[in-house]
């Protein structure tokens, strides 16, 4: 029998690495962060080939997304759809207010990304305020004509390519315990490859494709509308199918499984990924109990391809998963100019947003109808019920039903005697309509700037 190409290192040592050290060393959270980033980068999916901590982790996580009885008794819990598996869906989005079509709802995953869009915009418009009480964002997003058809362009392979070092460590470690002959902790490292590989390839099929409502009915109004976050509102303006990807929209994986549409429900069996976490289950099981009777050099190596296997695991989990999507939906809606602006306080941001909503829009309904429309968004932003408050409502809605962009004269946002309110309510009244002065100033002031919606493109 030929010796062994190289002498065993640490033959003489006295010690072995026990298997609960082995099983323990790495958790598997960072495993699955970094898994949830695989459909963002072109090509990621077959940057899977390393021997990586978390296989029990990572199988059970995403072997629920299998959906049939035998799959559930192996993996039990809810069969979450692969969009919400891999936190592409699932988060809860802000009020919506639509005006023109009557529309109030609750938004989805979409919805919240562009609320957490506007915090990226770091060319802030400032509204001059007379005083400050809780500074507040207006963002306006004027949407662009959305090609649904259009896949959804990931981020570059380039971006991925750190997948290499553990790949190319792995296969080092793996030759190494093979030249000592040290077959077991080779079996292991090399299975530990190959399920990882087999995972990642079958787990991160799939292309992102957003879906929504594309064809509303004929004749619908135009889509304005604003989204109503807790810091801050975002008015949304143009065609109703282009707003409708903010709103009703959501993203998507597109499989080649059999079963795999999301809106075929029950047939999402997802076999393959079954049985992809069934041999990470494996893997963790026989490493586990395998790797202890390894050499004490073979488990040095084995815990070597894990280690930098965790570091490349933890560098794919410290990137912005909602920051990439952000940048993933905003490239699939055309990249529309958003402007974001910056006042004082709540009452001048509602003033604001409604200035902003109601911008070059061609409104159908009649003049009555509008003022109730602007008072209900009034008091959707501000809902104080006090007579003061619905002093000012009145008088906003007034001004705005009669701008005047040529003389700029607010003669309906001054307090008059016909309010008959007490000395206190007064100044209270002066101060919240110095507020919408203050946002109409704003407004005269950057009208101009505010560029076209796909409403407005389409007349």
């Amino acid at each position: 029998m030929l010796p062994p190409p190289l002498d065993l290192p640490l033959a003489a040592a006295k010690f072995s690495l026990n298997s609960a050290g082995v099983a323990g060393f790495f958790g598997g959270e960072e495993a699955i962060s970094a898994m949830a980033t695989v459909h963002l980068y072109e090509g990621r999916r077959w940057l899977g080939w390393f021997n990586s901590p978390g296989s029990y982790t990572i199988a059970k996580r995403f072997g629920r997304m299998a959906n049939s009885r035998f799959w559930d008794g192996l993996f039990p819990g809810s069969n979450d759809s692969p969009a919400v598996s891999f936190e592409l869906d699932g988060k809860k989005g802000p009020e919506y207010i639509a005006p023109l079509s009557g529309t109030t709802m609750r938004t989805g995953h979409l919805a919240y990304l562009t609320m957490k869009r506007v915090k990226e915009i770091e060319d802030k418009k400032v509204i001059q305020a007379w005083r400050t009480t809780r500074s507040v964002d207006v963002a306006y997003l004027p949407m662009s004509s959305v090609d649904y058809q259009k896949p959804v362009k990931r981020m570059p392979l380039e971006g991925a390519l750190y997948g290499l070092i553990p790949i190319s460590v792995s296969i080092f470690t793996c030759i190494m315990c093979g030249m000592v002959e040290d077959w077991i902790s080779f079996s292991m490292i090399l299975f530990g490859i190959i399920s990882s590989g087999l995972a990642s390839c079958f787990i991160g099929e799939g292309l992102p494709v957003l879906k929504s409502v594309v064809n509303p009915a004929q004749g619908s109004p135009p889509g304005h509308g604003i989204l109503l976050g807790s810091d801050g509102v975002v008015v949304i303006k143009g065609k109703e199918r282009d707003v409708n990807a903010i709103t009703k929209g959501r993203f998507d994986l597109r499989t080649n499984q059999k079963g795999g549409d999301v809106e075929k429900g029950p047939s999402n069996h997802y076999h393959a990924i079954g049985v992809c976490s069934l041999l990470l289950l494996l893997q963790f099981l026989l490493q586990l109990l395998v790797i202890p009777q390894g050499t004490l050099f073979g488990q040095t190596m084995f815990l070597i391809s894990l280690g930098v296997s965790w570091g490349y695991n933890s560098y794919l989990s410290s990137l912005e998963k909602e920051k990439i999507q952000m940048d993933l939906l905003f490239e699939k809606l055309g990249n529309p100019k958003m402007q974001r602006f910056r006042v004082g306080t709540r009452t001048a941001m509602t003033t604001f947003a409604c200035l902003l909503l109601f911008h070059n829009a061609q409104v159908s309904i009649y003049e009555e109808d509008r003022e109730e429309t602007i008072e209900g968004i009034l008091h959707s932003c501000v809902s104080n019920d006090t007579r003061v408050w619905k002093r000012w409502r009145a008088k906003v809605t007034k001004q705005l039903l009669n701008i005047d962009p040529q003389t700029k004269s607010l003669p309906y946002l001054t307090v008059d005697q016909e309010d008959n309110l007490s000395e206190s309510d007064q100044n209270l009244l002066e101060e919240l309509l110095h507020d919408a002065r203050d946002a109409f100033a704003g407004y005269f002031k950057h009208s101009e700037e505010l560029p076209s919606d796909s409403a407005v493109e389409a007349e």
